[in-house]
């Protein structure tokens, strides 16, 4: 009998958990067959009219004492019960590792939850939900290590899979954008996680564009959906009733469909100006070319260990690679992106021609710079693979 422990990876969103079973082969991990999903407002303690404790008292409790209200308690046990119903639904009678992918700050001990925008503060996660399955007799093969951040998932998972885009190259970015914007970034032939370039790079959520607006907005499927929003004048609730996501947006803008062109021409340029950030930013240091959702952030540096470097490969991935490789040749998003980013690698002043040669051939977009991530999963992917390794080691 095959004793290897099961390998469940976890990617815990806003209104949902996801998981799959991971397969570890000589070529990688990859994604088996076995998935479970559970959504939040299924369970009975899950409040729809929950409110988060406002952000500052929660950064500042993180310091000092976290005071759980009984909302969030509450709150935090219908996520406990989704994870719960989750992994049972896979379990397979054998031992099981688990790893996590969470939004929010962690707790000093990367187990719990000490600040979260929209949604309830668990700084006891792992401990419950380990307790959570113990009781439903559930055996883990060790206890969870940690829970990590979707983005740095999603860089293990395009590193280790056997159809990662990351395994091939030296110096990557990766761009995914679902329900928000994950970056990843691989150096000198290592990931390089963005907590560790806070003084040269920052992450997407963290800019903005010259209408001060975050340049997430324009690499999230919710983002995107509300740009359609502004220029149709119809709401997002009744977006979402009328189920007009992304995807359908995409195909109202083939259609000529005029808010939908104007959303698709917003999002075209904005992506444009990101990607070409870090272009700039890599070869020769922050430029200011863009601005900081916190208007008090110290300056970026314009040195930083890796000047010099020309990225290989630009990587998009979740449901914003899988819109913008649908859209090539409509002439609507995939084609707009293309041509803005060459004008700005062409005109810049920070590129030299050496750098500039290896983004352009005869003044046209090198084809092979812009890759479609297949791995839809790669935060659960990551977060199974962290689990084996740990994220320190990779």
């Amino acid at each position: 009998m095959n004793n290897t422990p099961l390998l469940i990876g976890i990617d815990g969103g806003a209104t949902k958990v996801s998981a799959r079973t991971i397969q570890q082969t000589s070529d990688g991990f990859s994604l088996d067959s076995n998935q479970s999903e559970k959504t939040y407002s299924t369970f009975p303690s899950f409040d729809p009219e929950f409110s988060p404790v406002d952000i500052s008292i929660q950064i500042e409790e993180m310091n000092s004492t976290i005071s759980l209200t009984e909302s969030e308690i509450n709150q935090g046990q219908a996520f406990i019960h989704a994870f719960a119903e989750t992994i049972l639904e896979l379990n397979s009678g054998k031992e099981i590792i688990i790893g996590i992918g969470m939004p929010g700050l962690k707790t000093p001990d990367g187990r719990g939850i000490a600040a979260m925008a929209n949604g309830p503060r668990m700084p006891k996660f792992c401990d419950e939900l380990e307790k959570s399955l113990s009781d439903k007799g559930i055996q883990l093969a060790k206890p969870i290590h940690r829970l990590g951040s979707d983005a740095d998932y999603c860089g293990m998972g395009e590193e280790f899979a056997e159809s990662g885009l990351f395994k091939s190259v030296e110096n990557a970015y990766y761009l995914g954008g679902g329900t928000g914007a994950a970056d990843a970034l691989k150096l000198d032939g290592k990931l390089v996680p963005l907590d560790e370039t806070k003084s040269w790079l920052l992450k997407s959520w963290e800019m903005t564009n010259n209408d001060n607006i975050s340049l997430e907005r324009y690499a999230s499927a919710g983002g995107i959906q509300s740009i359609y929003s502004q220029y149709s004048g119809k709401s997002i609730p009744s977006l979402n009733r009328d189920k007009i996501f992304p995807n359908i947006i995409l195909d109202m803008a083939d259609q000529g469909n005029k808010a939908a062109v104007e959303t698709f021409s917003d999002v075209s340029f904005n992506l444009a100006e990101l990607l070409f950030e870090r272009i700039e930013t890599c070869f020769s240091g922050w430029t200011n070319r863009l601005g900081f959702i916190n208007p008090n952030r110290e300056a970026l540096s314009s040195q930083h260990p890796f000047i010099g470097t020309t990225l290989e490969r630009i990587i998009i991935g979740q449901r914003l690679g899988t819109l913008l490789v649908s859209s090539e040749g409509l002439g609507v998003f995939w084609e707009p992106l293309v041509y803005h980013l060459t004008h700005l690698i062409n005109e810049s002043d920070h590129l030299n021609s050496t750098a500039k040669s290896s983004y352009l051939n005869n003044d046209r977009l090198n084809p092979s710079l812009i890759h479609i991530s297949t791995l839809r999963d790669a935060p659960a992917l990551g977060a199974g693979i962290d689990a084996v390794f740990g994220i320190d080691d990779y």
